[in-house]
């Protein structure tokens, strides 16, 4: 008897516990099950992306504009007067600032752009600090990615090279060694103003140095300063402009092009 009244009283316990067990809870609940949605619910065919196409030789897309091709510098012009531009165009296919000449832009004015260049610091090593190898590249004329020989040479971070100067610092380091080329891949999407001049929304950069993400979508605060918090007021499209920093800094550049997004 003992023998079956324990039995019994198992079985009822197993069976109380199948009982009190929870359906298992089941992903995306509000879907309704009994109508499906069918893939080409989910699928769309416009606006078809344009065709670009890469040179195999240059790298340079079909759609870009050629700023610098080694060949000529009428892309540019000076930054202080729009007269020619002053700065040496080399045998070897680059262009080199020409000291104290001053700064150099595009005679083309752009907004929001993918922007391509390639650039060095010379081999000869002068100076420390933000006197060595000193460039910069100012989108829209105004906010500026720092180049600067950076090797073994210390600085105050947001001015280092890669920096959005005195504003952000970079996420690497990535150099090539003294003397040797690098490369900036640059996205910018510009900001917009209303119509009293107020900022709505702010411009953002993306910076690849060498290859290597050194500015991930960084909100721009406003016009790079040397001195004081960064300004902001409104503007349209504007050129690009390179850096004369006046301490013979005899920076090159080569491979410059552009495309408007």
């Amino acid at each position: 008897m003992k023998l079956v009244y324990v039995l019994l009283l198992t079985g009822c316990f197993y069976c109380g516990a199948q009982s009190e067990k929870k359906e298992p809870v089941r992903e995306n609940a509000s879907v309704n099950i009994e109508k499906p949605m069918k893939p080409e619910e989910t699928e769309v065919y416009e606006p078809v992306p344009p065709v670009v196409s890469v040179s195999a030789e240059t790298g340079i897309p079909n759609d870009a504009i050629v700023l610098f091709n080694g060949t000529d510098m009428q892309e540019w012009i000076m930054a202080r007067d729009s007269t020619v531009a002053k700065w040496y165009l080399n045998e070897d296919g680059s262009m080199t600032v020409k000291n104290r000449a001053g700064d150099i832009q595009t005679k083309r004015n752009f907004g929001s752009i993918q922007l391509h260049l390639e650039w060095k610091s010379p081999e000869e090593v002068q100076r420390n600090g933000q006197n060595r190898g000193n460039s910069g590249v100012f989108i829209q004329n105004r906010y500026e990615v720092q180049i600067l020989d950076n090797n073994d040479n210390d600085t105050y971070v947001n001015g280092q090279v890669g920096s959005i100067y005195k504003q952000s610092i970079p996420l690497a380091k990535a150099s090539a060694p003294t003397g040797q080329w690098n490369t900036y891949d640059i996205i910018y999407h510009e900001p917009e103003f209303d119509s009293d001049g107020n900022k709505i929304r702010s411009g953002t950069i993306t910076v690849l140095h060498n290859g290597v993400l050194v500015q991930d979508h960084y909100v721009i605060q406003g016009r790079t300063m040397y001195i004081g918090p960064p300004t902001n007021k409104p503007h349209g499209k504007a050129p690009i402009r390179l850096q004369d920093h006046g301490d013979n800094s005899r920076v090159s550049y080569r491979n410059i092009w552009v495309r408007e997004l």
